[in-house]
C-alpha cells in the first residue's frame, strides 16, 4: 500500500526527469534558466527556463479529486513550500527537484496549412511555450506525470508578451479540465491555482454589456498561475518542428532529434501498446494507428458533451490524444452546428467541423513521421493507408456516439438527420435536450424545457399558437414517435417493459450530462474571484465534478437552465477573444 504524500519532500522523492535527461537541451541555452527574452531556438528539444514567481501568492483552489487520485494530502496545497513552488518560485525546492524548469518549441499548422510568418523572426524558430513552463516530472502510483505552470513568466518563445495568465482565464481552465475529466473526456488535469494579491497586468476585454466582436476596452486584471498535469505535453506541432528541420536540412542532428522525440512519445504515451523491441519503422506505423484511435475517440467525446475547442491548431493537439490548452473553448448551449466561441476561429474550428479539423491535424502528424521511414515504400504505403483511413474510423466513432446519446443499439441516419434539422430550426439547448430525452418522455412537453424561443412556454410566457409553431410542434411529435419506436419503448405497459425503460434511461443518462460549464455562470465566478471572493468558484467546482448526477433541487434550479436571452450576444459571454 502506497503511503500518503503529505509534504513537498515526499513529492521530491518521486521526481524523475525523463524529458530533460533523455532529450537534447538547446545548445544556446543558459544553464541557470535565465532565458526570458524572445530569441530564435534552432535545435534541441527543450530550453531550461526558471519561472518568474507571481508576487504575494494566495491560495485559490486545488483539485481535491485529483489530489486524492494521486494519494496527496489536501493540506499540501496550503503549505508554504508547496505554494512557493507552484506559484513559480523554485529557489528553495528540496532535492532532487531542480531549480530550473523547461519550455519546448513547436511548429504551427492551422487546419493543415504550415505557417512560419506569424513567428516574430519569420522563420518558425520562435514558436513554443511562451508562458507554460514545466517544473517537474514524477512517477506516482506507477504513472508518470508532468507538472506545468501556466502563467509562469516569459520564455524564449514569449514573442514579446508578458508571460502571465490572468485570474479570469486561469479559473476557466482550472474548472474546465476537472469538469472534462468528470464528463469522461480525456484531458490534462488541474492541480492547483494561486493568484497574486498585488501583481496585475493589462488586457483587452469587453465593456459591460458590449455586443462587439472584438474587445473594446483595456482592463487591469490580477495574475495567477495554474498548474496543469498530464502524462506529457508533447503536441503534434512539436513533431512537426523536428520533421521540418529534417526536410529543410536545418542542422546535422535533425534526424536524430526527430527520432528521439518520437521514441520519447512512444515511451511516455504508448508503451503499453507498442513493443520496445520493434524496429523504428514498425513503431511509427503502430504509433499512427494508436493515435488515430485516441484522436477519433476524443473528438466523438467532445461532440457528445457539447465541447468546442475553438483553436484546434496542431500545436493545441496533444499526441497523447487528450484535450489540451483551454484557451478559446466553450460548451454549446443553443444548438448550432457551426457554434464557435472564439472570434478568431472561423467555421473550420466550429463545433461540428471538429472531426475535419482533427483529420487535418492527423495528416500533419503523419507527415511529421514520414522522414523516419527513410523512403521505404512498404512502410510509406502503410502510413498512407492509416492516414486515409482516418475519415472512416472517425465516422464509426461518431455513429457509435450518436447511437448511445439517443439510446439506440444501432445508429439511424434518417432519425439523426431529422433531429439535427429540428434542433437547428427550434433551436434547443444541446445539453438540456438530450438530458430530458434520457428520461424517455411520452410527449414533447418535457423536451420544451430545452427550447429557446416561442415553443418554450416558460421562456415565452404563454403557449404560442402561431401556425408556424404548431407546425414545428407536429414535426417534433412525429420525430419523437419514430424515436420511441426505434428505442423500443412505445406502447409498453408490462413489468418487463418498465425494467427495460429504466435500463435505457439509465444508460442514456450516463452519456448525456445534466450539467455543463456554461460561460455565463463562469463569468459570475471569475468576477467574484477578482475581488478575492471564491465562493462561486468553489461551488461551480463541486457541481461540475458530478455532471451526470441529479444533485439537489437548489443546484438544479441554479445550474440546469437555459442561457438568459439577454446574454446571447454579449462579448465575453457568448463570444470572446483569445486574450488571457
Amino acid at each position: 500500500m502506497t503511503s500518503e504524500v503529505s509534504t513537498l519532500d515526499d513529492l521530491a522523492q518521486l521526481t524523475s526527469y525523463s524529458l530533460m535527461d533523455s532529450l537534447n537541451c538547446d545548445p544556446d541555452a543558459t544553464s541557470n534558466g535565465d532565458d526570458h527574452y524572445p530569441r530564435q531556438v534552432f535545435s534541441g528539444h527543450y530550453v531550461p527556463v526558471k519561472p518568474t514567481p507571481i508576487e504575494n501568492p494566495v491560495y485559490v483552489s486545488h483539485s481535491k479529486t485529483f489530489f486524492h487520485e494521486l494519494g496527496f494530502a489536501d493540506s499540501m496545497a496550503n503549505s508554504e513550500d508547496f505554494v512557493r513552488l507552484f506559484s513559480g518560485d523554485l529557489t528553495h525546492v528540496p532535492e532532487p527537484i531542480r531549480k530550473v524548469g523547461w519550455a519546448s518549441g513547436y511548429a504551427l499548422s492551422i487546419y493543415g496549412t504550415e505557417y512560419t510568418q506569424l513567428c516574430p523572426f519569420q522563420t518558425g524558430n520562435g514558436y513554443g511555450d511562451g508562458r507554460a513552463i514545466s517544473v517537474l516530472e514524477a512517477v506516482i502510483k506507477g504513472q508518470r506525470w508532468e507538472m506545468q505552470l501556466k502563467g509562469g513568466g516569459r520564455t524564449p518563445y514569449c514573442r514579446g508578451a508578458d508571460g502571465r495568465a490572468v485570474l479570469r482565464s486561469s479559473i476557466r481552465e482550472f474548472l474546465a479540465q476537472e469538469h472534462m475529466h468528470a464528463l469522461g473526456v480525456p484531458t490534462s488535469r488541474s492541480f492547483s491555482l494561486y493568484a497574486s494579491t498585488t501583481e496585475r497586468v493589462r488586457r483587452p476585454w469587453y465593456s459591460e454589456g458590449s455586443t462587439a466582436a472584438e474587445p473594446d476596452i483595456i482592463i487591469t486584471e490580477p495574475v495567477a498561475i495554474s498548474t496543469r498535469v498530464a502524462p506529457s505535453f508533447i503536441r503534434v506541432g512539436q513533431l512537426e518542428l523536428f520533421a521540418r528541420r529534417v526536410v529543410n536540412h536545418a542542422h546535422e542532428n535533425a534526424m536524430d532529434e526527430l527520432e528521439k522525440i518520437v521514441l520519447h512519445v512512444i515511451d511516455r504515451e504508448y508503451a503499453d501498446v507498442i513493443d520496445n523491441s520493434l524496429n523504428i519503422e514498425t513503431k511509427v506505423i503502430l504509433l499512427a494507428k494508436a493515435f488515430r484511435e485516441r484522436l477519433t475517440s476524443l473528438i466523438a467525446n467532445w461532440i457528445r458533451v457539447g465541447y468546442c475547442q475553438g483553436n484546434f491548431n496542431s500545436d493545441n493537439c496533444a499526441v497523447g490524444g487528450f484535450t489540451l490548452d483551454y484557451g478559446p473553448f466553450g460548451f454549446c448551449e443553443a444548438f448550432d452546428p457551426v457554434y464557435q466561441p472564439w472570434i478568431g476561429g472561423g467555421r473550420h474550428f466550429s463545433f461540428f467541423n471538429q472531426p475535419a479539423a482533427a483529420a487535418r491535424n492527423f495528416a500533419m502528424f503523419c507527415k511529421a513521421l514520414e522522414p523516419l521511414l527513410k523512403g521505404d515504400q512498404h512502410y510509406l504505403s502503410e502510413l498512407e493507408d492509416v492516414q486515409h483511413g482516418f475519415a472512416n474510423v472517425m465516422q464509426m466513432q461518431l455513429e457509435k456516439m450518436w447511437a448511445a446519446k439517443l439510446g439506440l443499439e444501432d445508429y439511424n441516419e434518417a432519425l439523426f438527420s431529422e433531429l439535427i434539422s429540428l434542433m437547428t430550426l427550434t433551436p434547443v439547448d444541446y445539453t438540456i435536450f438530450f438530458r430530458e430525452l434520457s428520461a424517455l418522455p411520452g410527449d414533447i412537453g418535457p423536451l420544451k424545457k430545452s427550447f429557446y424561443g416561442e415553443l418554450n412556454p416558460a421562456e415565452n410566457g404563454i403557449n404560442s399558437t402561431s401556425p408556424n409553431s404548431q407546425d414545428i410542434e407536429q414535426h417534433w411529435s412525429a420525430w419523437l414517435d419514430k424515436w420511441q419506436t426505434l428505442v423500443g419503448i412505445s406502447d409498453q405497459n408490462d413489468g418487463n417493459a418498465t425494467s427495460s425503460r429504466e435500463a435505457i434511461s439509465s444508460q442514456m443518462k450516463q452519456v448525456n450530462p445534466k450539467y455543463i460549464l456554461r460561460e455565463w455562470q463562469l463569468v459570475a465566478a471569475y468576477k467574484q474571484a477578482a475581488e478575492g471572493e471564491y465562493t462561486l468558484l468553489r461551488e461551480l467546482q463541486e457541481v461540475m465534478k458530478k455532471p451526470y448526477a441529479e444533485q439537489s433541487k437548489d443546484i438544479e434550479k441554479k445550474y440546469y437552465r437555459l442561457m438568459p436571452t439577454e446574454l446571447s450576444d454579449i462579448g465575453g459571454v457568448s463570444h470572446y477573444s483569445c486574450s488571457s
